[in-house]
């Protein structure tokens, strides 16, 4: 799929092991991540949906560091992380939000399936091993939109590999190197200024 990447993404990735600055950049990340994606939501359905997405981003964070201690690159932990959100999105039937078109989840599963294995993650199960013990809000679905999928917010054709949108706008397969000078100080969440 194609993501972006800039030194925030890096930041972020410091940060996130990190004592109490930690907790501060994953609350961050887990707020943009719901604004985000409750934006892509029938605006009739946003609302009801947050409880759901708080939780399950929370969840995922854990599964971007795990990908991280595995050796990902910060693109492609970050895109496991991603890949587990459209596959709840689409056992939702929230085909509004999907960043890729459903039908390349097998693909999109099967280039993670070594990693989505060992933690028990499938394409009914997303979170796996990484599923809360006192579980993720619920929230109602939206069956119905599967039988014709609206994916207005999905670009296809990506599925082969991670693609980084640099700020430059150029996109490069992989991602790009990990900048020297990047400071954790820099991810969303650590200044309460934060806007982005």
């Amino acid at each position: 799929m194609k993501l972006r990447q800039n030194v925030k993404h890096f930041a972020a990735k410091q940060a996130l092991t990190l004592p109490v600055v930690g907790d501060k950049v994953n609350d961050r990340l887990v707020d943009l991540h719901t604004n985000v994606f409750a934006d892509k939501a029938d605006p009739d359905r946003a609302d009801e949906r947050r409880p759901h997405l708080d939780d399950f981003f929370d969840a995922t964070m854990n599964t971007y560091v795990a990908a991280l201690e595995a050796g990902y690159p910060e693109a492609e932990a970050r895109e496991i992380t991603h890949v587990q959100a459209n596959f709840d999105f689409y056992n939702h039937g929230w085909t509004e939000m999907m960043e890729f078109p459903s039908d390349e989840l097998e693909v999109h599963y099967e280039r993670y399936d070594e990693f989505f294995e060992r933690y028990d993650i499938t394409i009914d199960d997303p979170l796996g091993k990484f599923r809360p013990a006192d579980g993720v809000a619920e929230a109602p679905s939206t069956p119905e939109k599967l039988d014709d999928p609206d994916h207005p917010h999905a670009e296809g054709g990506f599925a082969d590999d991670a693609y980084v949108k640099l700020d430059s706008g150029e996109v490069v397969v992989g991602g790009q190197e990990e900048p020297e000078d990047v400071s954790p100080s820099e991810a969303p969440g650590v200044d309460d200024e934060t806007t982005d």
